[in-house]
């Protein structure tokens, strides 16, 4: 095994209770209820994960993303903050992309207070929040800030037009379009917004330069075209990107054991700090730290 594994391993192993703190943070409008998961048995600095729960940009809350920040908290050795965004219809877009944006920057701004590295942060999400996870690395970038250093994509709802879902049937998908529609209806209620990059990371055509990111879909989802399509825009882009489709449904994937373990391992990569990337360079030659593009599953239908 290389050394920058063992290290990180060893690590995790050591982590065995997650401290769960209720925060309120400031937002695009409202104030933000958020949730802040901390491992006890890791030394500060820690590594600071954003993570922004699913349920179509109309529902969802601190409760659904529980289980992945837990999972990421325990398994990565690092903090999760998680952020329950403004939902639609009472706030459409782009009050939920400009709440997360408000979430990175309380979080940067405060990370020392709560024992987290600010130089060490990723952003993280699944359905709807792994579109705002996208939508936030194209706002950080056109905002010259704060740095992130990678992004997961968790079964993403990541094109509006609906042009690239799969078939519900042939897919055995427990999302239906319908309801895809219904959300975007409520989320986007001005037909051009469709087409803005921070509401459809797919359109965008400025996709160089953004953090490293896993892409994760499920078999049984019509989101899994859209989101591996996106995964190999950013490869063409020259993002570092890695891609992995798993056997189960659309909304058992934020949960699935495999999947929250590949996130960890990818988070604890990606986050791990300097000192024990150069160890493994030293002892290795290369960098595992993936500084090359990799893809690990793309299927076709």
């Amino acid at each position: 095994m290389d050394a920058l594994p063992q290290l990180l391993s060893a690590v995790q192993d050591n982590v065995r209770h997650v401290a769960v703190e209720s925060l309120t943070l400031p937002g695009f409008v409202d104030a933000l209820p958020a949730r802040l998961y901390r491992p006890v048995d890791v030394p500060a600095p820690l590594p600071g994960v954003l993570y922004f729960h699913g349920g179509g940009f109309i529902g969802g809350s601190l409760d659904d993303a529980h289980r992945p920040a837990m999972a990421i908290a325990r398994q990565a050795a690092a903090a999760v903050l998680s952020v329950a965004y403004s939902l639609a219809p009472a706030r459409p877009f782009p009050a939920a992309p400009e709440d997360t944006y408000a979430a990175t920057r309380w979080l940067h701004q405060h990370a020392e207070d709560y024992g987290i590295d600010p130089q060490r942060l990723a952003l993280a999400g699944d359905d709807a929040g792994g579109n705002l996870a996208a939508a936030l690395s194209l706002i950080l970038k056109d905002r010259h800030g704060p740095a992130v250093a990678a992004q997961v994509l968790i079964g993403p709802m990541l094109d509006p037009s609906m042009t690239r879902q799969g078939d519900p049937r042939k897919l055995r998908s427990d999302l239906q379009p319908e309801t895809c529609n219904d959300c975007y209806a409520q989320y986007l209620p001005g037909p051009m917004q469709r087409l803005h990059p921070y509401a459809s990371p797919l359109e965008s055509s400025r996709l160089h330069d953004l953090p490293p990111a896993l892409v994760a879909t499920a078999q049984c989802d019509v989101l899994h075209k859209e989101a591996e399509q996106y995964a190999a825009a950013l490869i063409a882009a020259g993002v570092p990107t890695q891609v992995t489709r798993f056997p189960v449904t659309h909304g058992e994937l934020p949960y699935h054991p495999p999947l929250l373990r590949e996130v960890a391992e990818f988070l604890r990569r990606r986050l791990a700090p300097l000192s024990l990337a150069m160890a493994d360079i030293a002892l290795d030659g290369t960098s595992n730290a993936a500084s090359s593009t990799v893809s690990n599953a793309l299927f076709h239908d």
